[in-house]
């Protein structure tokens, strides 16, 4: 299991995931779940991913052989795509065919294996867009509406992005948003865990401008943690 996030903002993009990876209680490992692309000034992808290790990284390895390609052209490679939109579907085109592979062979051995991407991100002359793609290669868009993207899960960490974030939320409070949403997941399923990878996209930045990762010890992250639970056991115990 896993929990990716991303926030769609009139100041930009901020996406966040997990690393935890479990085929269960005593088979746990770390594996990145966000994967970026850039050619700064000209465009800036992310992709984050959840569900099946092998179908995602199979999809993710396909679109780097494409994006590789010396014959490479604006309908086969996410670098050279015409816009967001081509970008999105040539990723659902991918998540859908290895899907479909890999069902064949899971079926053999009744079991199942599905799994889903968030793509994000703007190229030049076009505005910034946030997707979320299914297995079956159909996506839907975050919209002014319903600014933010979720995959993995999700339950936990949804009522505060519900509570705090519109469109016009300001980075710094987006990066608290997403970071306090991932502390309330971490808190109720074990199956999400640290260490965690953020990025920040400035609107019309056209590259990536904050990566970091945080690890279990980040001290910063404990605080942040920290206050908010003291917070709502204070906010409780007002409550008449």
């Amino acid at each position: 299991m896993t929990y990716c996030v991303g926030l769609l903002l009139n100041a930009g993009l901020v996406l966040l995931s997990d690393t935890r990876t479990n085929a269960g209680l005593d088979n746990i490992s770390t594996y990145r779940k966000m994967f970026t692309f850039e050619e700064p000034g000209e465009r800036v992808i992310i992709m984050m991913t959840a569900g099946n290790l092998s179908v995602t990284q199979t999809t993710l390895a396909r679109l780097t052989e494409e994006i590789a390609d010396p014959d490479a052209t604006h309908e086969t490679s996410i670098m050279k795509a015409d816009n967001m939109l081509d970008v999105a579907t040539m990723v659902g085109e991918m998540l859908s065919r290895v899907t479909a592979e890999t069902k064949v062979r899971m079926d053999r051995m009744n079991q199942s294996a599905s799994a889903s991407m968030i793509v994000a991100g703007q190229r030049k002359g076009g505005r910034m867009r946030l997707f979320l793609i299914y297995p079956e290669g159909n996506f839907i868009e975050a919209t002014e509406d319903t600014p933010y993207l979720q995959i993995g899960e999700h339950k936990y960490g949804k009522p505060i992005l519900d509570r705090v974030i519109s469109a016009d939320t300001p980075l710094v409070d987006a990066r608290k948003a997403v970071l306090l949403s991932m502390d309330s997941t971490l808190r109720s399923n074990l199956s999400v865990g640290m260490p965690l990878d953020m990025a920040v996209i400035e609107t019309d930045a056209l590259r990536i401008t904050e990566h970091r990762r945080i690890e279990a010890n980040d001290e910063e992250f404990a605080a942040m943690s920290a206050a908010w639970s003291q917070a709502l056991r204070d906010a409780f115990i007002q409550i008449r």
